[in-house]
């Protein structure tokens, strides 16, 4: 099975090789058919410590690190990060 993958925004990076991202979706409501917005905050592992608040990052699913970090960072130029 494919692992998922996801771009969002850093919204912290005050741990030591952890990242929370941003994940914002958007869709329609089904009755009203407005547009809405939703998002969800993501524990992502940065082994380097690289990525900032604000940054745009990828993340991808992967074996559990800790209880509630599953997902690594992608480095666009190397592949996985980590």
């Amino acid at each position: 099975m494919p692992k998922r993958i996801m771009q969002g925004t850093v919204v912290s990076d005050k741990a030591d090789k952890t990242i929370v991202v941003r994940v914002d979706r958007r869709f329609m409501h089904s009755l009203y058919k407005k547009v809405i917005r939703r998002s969800k905050r993501y524990a992502a592992h940065d082994e380097t410590n690289t990525h900032k608040i604000g940054d745009v990052v990828r993340i991808q699913e992967c074996r559990p690190i800790s209880k509630r970090k599953c997902w690594q960072v992608i480095n666009e130029t190397t592949g996985l990060g980590g």
